[in-house]
C-alpha cells in the first residue's frame, strides 16, 4: 500500500508553496507549525485549517478549490517523482496486488498516476476525502485493506510523513519510512 505525496511524487513542497502563496493573496501571515500541521489531513481538515487557523478568505470549500485548482495547473506543467518510484510499482504490481492511501484529492490522485502510466498497476485507490478521517487516523489505510481484501496486519504501507506513518500504524499495518532530508 503506497501514499503518493512523498513516496511516488516529490510534491510535498509543492502543496506547501501554493499554501502560503494563497495565504499571501488573501494578505494573511503563514503560521509557523501550518506546513507540519496539515501533512496528512483530509481535504475537508486542511482547507478549515487554511480558512479556521490561517485565515483565508472565504470558506473552506473555497479553500479546498483554490488548492487543488492550483496544484491541478502546477501537476500539468510539471510532475515531480521520486526516484525510482515508478520502476518501483512497476516491479512490485507484478508480485502482488497494489492499493494506495492518500490525502490528496480523487482529482490529483487519478492526475498522478495517469500521468506517471501508473494507474493500471493500482487495485485500490483511497483519497481521505472519501473517508471520515485523515492522517494519521487510520480510516484511509483500513478502507484501502478492505477494498483489497487484505487484513492489515498481512499488509505493507509504504510511508514518508510522520503523520502517515502513525496512520498506517494505527491501522495495523507495517509501515516501511521513506526518510527525507
Amino acid at each position: 500500500m503506497f501514499d503518493m505525496d512523498g513516496v511516488l511524487t516529490d510534491t510535498e513542497t509543492i502543496w506547501d508553496e501554493v499554501r502560503r502563496e494563497l495565504a499571501r493573496q488573501d494578505q494573511v501571515p503563514w503560521p509557523d507549525d501550518a506546513t507540519e500541521a496539515m501533512m496528512g489531513m483530509s481535504t475537508p481538515e486542511w482547507s478549515a485549517y487554511l480558512v479556521g487557523t490561517v485565515g483565508l478568505r472565504g470558506t473552506a470549500r473555497d479553500a479546498a478549490e483554490r488548492t487543488i485548482e492550483e496544484m491541478a495547473r502546477r501537476y500539468r506543467d510539471h510532475l515531480p517523482t521520486m526516484p525510482g518510484a515508478v520502476t518501483a510499482v512497476e516491479r512490485l504490481a507484478g508480485r502482488w496486488p497494489l492499493g494506495l492511501a492518500s490525502s490528496s484529492p480523487r482529482l490529483l490522485i487519478d492526475t498522478v498516476l495517469d500521468a506517471l502510466g501508473l494507474a493500471e498497476h493500482f487495485d485500490v485507490t483511497v483519497s481521505t476525502e472519501e473517508v471520515e478521517r485523515g492522517k494519521p487516523a487510520p480510516d484511509g489505510y483500513r478502507r484501502a485493506c478492505e477494498l483489497l481484501g487484505v487484513a492489515p496486519d498481512r499488509a505493507v504501507a509504504v510511508e514518508d510523513s510522520s503523520n502517515g506513518i502513525r496512520s498506517a500504524a494505527a491501522a495495523g499495518m507495517h509501515v516501511i519510512a521513506v526518510p527525507h532530508e
